[in-house]
Formats: structure tokens, sequence, C-alpha cells
């Protein structure tokens, strides 16, 4: 099986999100069945390679269909498609993601939406000391590949608790920690797309294991688990 995206991929999901309903998706399941068939191979394959790279317990593709019960756009499918790789055991925190749609695709690494604990921890640490994450953060490397942290949620001033005017308060007031990776329709086709999205993951790995000692010591080193 070709380790490498089919430009049908994107064809299925262009003409599902001009046909987004359960009449016509009933009437291609077949073409469904057979994208979905090429994604999971690729997604595994990209677990196979990780696991070269790092501790993975699992990967989990997730379904197209969506959950419309408290939305107000009533479409019964996802116009792209995705799959998450999970670190192992609770010492290794965070994880990868990979999501393919046409006009769109992009990887990404790290920390969204953490548990209330977890983000009261981070933010804790980058008040005592945020030139360890910054170094991080700022090497060529992860420069290079992501360009910093992606510009997500954040509060609009410092959370409670914290001084505004600290040197960290840009990073004390994200509420997510990921690094994203953006890839044309032509990049995802690619053949040497797999090799670029884990060197990309594998480029994160220092990241993903500050946050983890981090997130497994209390603010004097001493572990958790």
């Amino acid at each position: 099986m070709s380790i490498q995206i089919q430009p049908s991929i994107f064809k299925f999901l262009n003409a599902l999100k001009e046909n987004n309903t359960r009449e016509w998706f009933a009437e291609n399941k077949a073409w469904f069945t057979e994208e979905e068939i090429q994604l999971k191979a690729f997604f595994t394959k990209i677990m196979e390679g990780l696991r070269i790279e790092d501790d993975i317990e699992g990967m989990k593709a997730y379904r197209i269909y969506r959950d419309v019960r408290f939305s107000k756009d009533k479409s019964p499918y996802k116009i792209y498609r995705s799959c998450s790789f999970k670190r192992a055991t609770e010492a290794l925190r965070g994880g990868y993601h990979v999501e393919i749609t046409p006009g769109g695709s992009f990887l990404a690494c790290g920390f969204w939406a953490p548990s209330k604990e977890d983000l009261l921890r981070i933010r804790k640490e980058f008040e005592m000391d945020s030139d360890e994450i910054n170094e991080i953060i700022n090497s060529v490397a992860i420069q290079k590949t992501f360009g910093g942290f992606h510009n997500g949620e954040a509060l609009k001033t410092a959370p409670k608790g914290f001084d505004k005017e600290h040197k960290a308060i840009d990073l004390i007031r994200k509420k997510d920690f990921i690094l994203l990776r953006k890839f044309t329709d032509e990049e995802v086709l690619d053949p040497n797309f797999y090799n670029e999205v884990i060197k990309s993951f594998k480029v994160a790995r220092p990241y993903l294991d500050y946050m983890s000692d981090v997130l497994t010591t209390n603010l004097n080193g001493e572990s958790l688990i």
C-alpha cells in the first residue's frame, strides 16, 4: 500500500462539501470506503514512523460523522479527515495530530485545551522561569518548521493571581500550547509529504519532552508520578 496521499481524497472531500447530505453520502458510500482505506493506511504508516522517534501508544482516526446536536451547522459530515497519535505512559504528555482537507491541511502537536490543573501548572512554570521554554520555541529548528507557537486562544489580560506586567505574560495568557505547520494541497500530494510529517514531529520532540517534565513534576522539580 502506498504511503502517498492520492488526489482522489481531495476530489471526494470537495464533492462532499458541495453535497453534504445523507442521500449523497449513501449513494457514494463505496467511494468513501475506498478513500478511508487509503487514508487509514497512510495514518498507520505515520504511527509506525513516529514509533521510531517516540513511544506511541496508538492512533485515533476520527469518524467523518459530525455531532450536530449543539451546532447551528446541521451538515451531517466533516469535510476533512484527521487522526491523532497518543504518547504512551504517564511520563509522556502531549500528542500529535494530522488533518487532511482541501486548502487547509496541517499537522500539529502539543497541548490543546489542557485541563484546568495542567493549565495552571504550565502557567506557574512560565511564571517561575520562562527561559527554557523560550529557548526551545525560539530554536532554529522549531522556528523554521513551525514559526513558534500557533496563535490559539488566549486571555485578554493576566489570569487571576498573575502579574499582568510579568515578562512572560504573553505565554501565561495562552489557553493552549500548539506547534502547527500548514501544507498546501500540492505539498500534501507530494511523495515526500510522509517524510515531512515525520521530520516535523521529530523537530517537536524536545518541546513535548520539556512540557512532559513540567506536567509530571511540582514546582520544586519533584516527581508526581
